[in-house]
């Protein structure tokens, strides 16, 4: 497996990660021994959502022989697709900052901030490894377009998460009621300004960060 990530050049991107991971871990625990309380200790769980796609894609750049099997590549996809929402989720942790007593709120917002970055990173160094796979079969602007369209899918995914509160795994546990309130809005879009009005801002927020991240990736 070491040899594997050597020779895809993803070493130091896993260590980065690991660190900023280790990092985040480590606030949310100073924070709960020193004010105890259990106060953003979830952000760890969201991380942890958002680190999902990451080692799928990340999977997926490792070992180039999965990619050779159109049906384990496709249902790895979709399973990207499904948690890659979590990934810019935690960007939303920023409704949860408040004036506590038990902390300053400086240091809860360098908290979230340092979760909602690495979440970032994770869902963009993920997308940026489907659009590799892709550009294998596909022209640049045709995954330049695709790219555009996952990050307002993954900005819907966000309200739904948010909003309708409604995790990954649903799809599984509770299809049919899912599939209604994600019907409805795409029928009746007029029904729910908020919905729409969440997704397309969220979405335009996501894509200037990501194609920020693809310029910045680039700059020589």
């Amino acid at each position: 497996m070491l040899k594997s990530i050597r020779k895809s050049g993803r070493l130091n991107e896993i260590i980065l990660m690991a660190v900023l991971s280790l990092l985040c871990f480590s606030l949310s625990i100073f924070r709960f021994i020193y004010s105890d309380t259990k106060t953003f200790l979830f952000l760890n769980w969201n991380l942890f959502l958002a680190f999902i796609p990451w080692a799928l894609s990340t999977l997926l750049i490792i070992r180039p022989s999965i990619q050779r099997s159109k049906i384990l590549i496709c249902l790895l996809l979709l399973i990207w697709l499904l948690f890659f929402p979590n990934a810019p989720y935690i960007l939303t942790d920023l409704f949860h900052l408040r004036l506590k007593l038990s902390m300053p709120i400086w240091f809860d917002l360098v908290l979230i901030l340092s979760f909602a970055w690495t979440g970032l990173l994770f869902g963009f160094f993920s997308l940026w490894d489907i659009e590799q796979i892709l550009l294998k079969s596909m022209k640049k602007t045709t995954v330049r377009i695709i790219s555009v369209m996952l990050l307002f899918m993954g900005s819907f995914g966000i309200y739904v998460g948010r909003y309708l509160r409604w995790n990954s795994w649903d799809i599984i546990t509770e299809p049919f009621r899912l599939a209604y309130d994600i019907g409805d809005r795409l029928i009746n879009p007029f029904e729910h300004p908020r919905t729409w009005g969440m997704t397309i801002l969220m979405g335009t927020f996501l894509n200037i960060l990501y194609w920020s991240f693809h310029l910045v990736r680039k700059r020589k």
